[in-house]
């Protein structure tokens, strides 16, 4: 069975010799026997025209294993018919990802919209929600007391700024009279309301390698710290006593939540978080199942997308391409427009998709071959055209 591969794109672009286009101003095609491994024949681009002359000329070819080009799939219909055209899963993969990644842009976008406007959150019972990652221990009562008494000193000074700008004192003259910077006038007639101290950032401490345990056993009902501070010390920690009762003082104050801390999403881009729902899940560590909890738990559009493209990839991972038509129906049922976006182009090649997804044949050989004409058009650069390149891809050892 005589197997034909056709690649054309950006890394497989052909540059006349002789002239100095930009990289990727001219693209060909290069076409390998997936039986011999061997090229079979250069073409000076990627036009449907020329591979579809060129596929007339060799009437023998039975499979085109091809990119998602839609020049290669005309070319190959209208010019090999009977031969069964196989769309390369790495390619459908990508086009997957891609569309993943918009998605994931998209809620992104929405989920951070969202967490401006929305209230702490509270459980059940009133108690503010913190994530694990914040969880802190309870602030000492000397610790509060100077804190709250600087409150009250900016708060008087604030009070006198705000009464001289009402009687028409400009920034730096309060500044002035008071002694402050006058940015910082500035910034409190800006604010229009009495600007609260930042909370400061939480110290790495001992403590936080253990507190999921610690959580998990408080969840479970112990609530003797001297209890939790032996098991944790059996364990490695090496903190005091009275830091576990500072931590549990808080949980009694506050409800801590160790699964999902939105925060979190924030430091992703799409392009790395798409990652997340692409890979299978047991390639990924703990703490990356982690992030990806997070992201299934901050939107359920975000819980359906992964199971789709999970599903996806399973029957590219085991060749289920049997379950093709389903999966394009629960697309077609969702709300998920990028998804949908996706569906609609492997409709247009559906055959050529799914027998990508069922038959072993696939463009990994091809890479390569492109990998070496990069090689040999770059030693070449400048010295001859197009038949020079052809002849030597084609006689390389």
């Amino acid at each position: 069975m005589a197997c034909t591969v056709l690649r054309g794109g950006d890394d497989g672009n052909i540059v006349p010799l002789t002239r100095p286009f930009r990289r990727g101003y001219r693209f060909g095609t290069i076409l390998v026997d997936l039986e011999s491994h061997r090229p079979i024949d250069l073409l000076p681009d990627r036009q449907a025209e020329t591979a579809a002359a060129w596929m007339r000329d060799n009437p023998e070819i039975q499979v085109v294993s091809r990119d998602r080009a839609s020049a290669y799939a005309s070319a190959a219909s209208e010019a090999a018919p009977l031969a069964i055209q196989v769309a390369d899963r790495f390619h459908v993969s990508k086009n997957l990802t891609e569309a993943t990644q918009l998605l994931l842009a998209r809620c992104q976008a929405e989920i951070a919209a969202a967490s401006k406007m929305e209230e702490p959150a509270q459980n059940e019972s009133g108690q503010p929600m913190i994530s694990i990652e914040e969880w802190r221990p309870k602030e000492p009562a000397h610790v509060k007391q100077r804190r709250l008494t600087r409150r009250a000193g900016r708060e008087a000074r604030y009070e006198q700024a705000m009464e001289r700008h009402s009687q028409g004192l400009s920034a730096k003259e309060i500044a002035g009279q008071l002694g402050m910077s006058q940015r910082t006038v500035q910034t409190w007639l800006a604010a229009e309301t009495f600007p609260e101290a930042k909370k400061r950032r939480k110290k790495r401490s001992d403590f936080d390698l253990f507190a999921p345990y610690v959580l998990k056993r408080w969840q479970e009902g112990e609530r003797n710290g001297l209890t939790l501070w032996r098991e944790i010390h059996k364990q490695g920690y090496i903190g005091s006593e009275r830091t576990v009762y500072r931590h549990i003082e808080t949980l009694k104050q506050a409800s801590v939540q160790a699964a999902f801390n939105p925060h979190r999403l924030h430091t992703f881009t799409a392009s790395t978080a798409v990652w997340l729902f692409v890979r299978d899940k047991k390639s990924l560590d703990e703490i990356e199942q982690e992030d990806l909890a997070t992201f299934c738990q901050a939107s359920p559009t975000l819980k359906r997308t992964y199971d789709l493209v999970q599903d996806f990839m399973q029957m590219v991972r085991k060749r289920e391409g049997y379950r093709l038509d389903a999966w394009l129906e629960r697309v077609s049922s969702s709300d998920l427009a990028e998804l949908q976006q996706f569906a609609t182009g492997v409709e247009k090649d559906k055959a050529a998709v799914k027998a990508g997804l069922t038959w072993s044949i696939n463009n990994g050989q091809v890479e390569g071959q492109v990998t070496k004409l990069k090689l040999i058009k770059r030693s070449m650069y400048g010295r001859a055209g197009f038949p020079l390149l052809r002849q030597r891809v084609l006689h390389a050892v």
